[in-house]
């Protein structure tokens, strides 16, 4: 059974838009705090909204919003992200992974920069604001941490395709895994959750050349709806998991996502393996 988000907080790397910001925005339909840590003080020409645009759309949406200007990267800057939820809300019940970099060239065309990038954000941030929040989420009774990762998909088609990209968005996944059992006794979740397609971001549109894909993508109020969901539950109920935010829905009596876009075949994203016929 469910309960409210009303009241709780949530600290989120990232957030300023996408996703990050569709599950902020939901959340605030129930009367959650925000508090998000992103980098987008001033319009970026390639990718629509700031933090400032954010925070409007989440008190819009009936929550309360707090953006820090900082970077994942910065422990200091995740420490202030979250002193200031507590200092704001008075502590942390929710912990968001959700900043992420994405470059999918192969081994050889892979810069090293870039490497470090995605290692640095997508593994080292969750593990940042993760180990920041967790003092305040030992203290919260509705307690969780949601990283957006995918599952462990060791096809060899999967490992092959960008090894380095896969080893940051698998580091998030494993920690998350990790810290169910590591905290378990603590009463504090920790899930992953991931898309089953492709999502309508800017970062799809300018990453991945995207105005093809877009038409085949859902939504990110798919993963808002699917993020909602996991966070309501009780602690206890489910933790350890990594979920796909169809599957989510579909449990909870969603059956038809159609309403999400993406046509009749949306795209699959990565580490996500087309169903089994028969």
């Amino acid at each position: 059974m469910g309960t409210s988000l009303k009241g709780r907080t949530i600290v989120m790397s990232g957030g300023s838009r996408g996703i990050g910001l569709a599950i902020l925005t939901a959340a605030a339909r129930e009367g959650a705090n925000a508090v998000f840590l992103a980098k987008t003080d001033t319009p970026d020409p390639r990718l629509p909204g700031t933090v400032h645009t954010a925070v409007a759309e989440i008190e819009a949406a009936g929550g309360s919003a707090v953006a820090v200007v900082g970077d994942v990267r910065e422990e200091a800057d995740v420490e202030r992200a979250v002193a200031t939820a507590v200092d704001r809300f008075g502590g942390v019940d929710v912990c968001v992974n959700n900043a992420s970099a994405l470059d999918v060239r192969g081994t050889e065309e892979l810069p090293v920069k870039r490497f470090d990038l995605m290692q640095s954000i997508n593994s080292r941030g969750t593990f940042l604001l993760t180990r920041a929040c967790l003092p305040y989420l030992k203290r919260s009774d509705h307690a969780h941490i949601l990283t957006l990762s995918p599952p462990l998909n060791l096809a060899p088609r999967w490992l092959g395709a960008h090894p380095a990209y896969t080893l940051s968005k698998y580091g998030m996944t494993l920690l998350t895994l990790g810290w169910a059992a590591e905290f378990a006794e603590d009463g504090i979740a920790a899930n992953c959750l991931w898309p089953q397609t492709l999502i309508a971001t800017a970062a799809v549109a300018n990453v991945l050349d995207g105005e093809s894909l877009t038409s085949r993508s859902r939504g990110p109020e798919i993963m808002a709806d699917a993020a909602l969901a996991v966070l309501s539950r009780p602690p206890r109920e489910r933790t350890g998991h990594t979920l796909v935010d169809a599957d989510v829905l579909t449990e909870a009596g969603h059956t038809d996502l159609s309403g999400y876009g993406g046509g009749q075949e949306p795209e699959l994203d990565f580490f996500v393996d087309p169903p089994r016929v028969g």
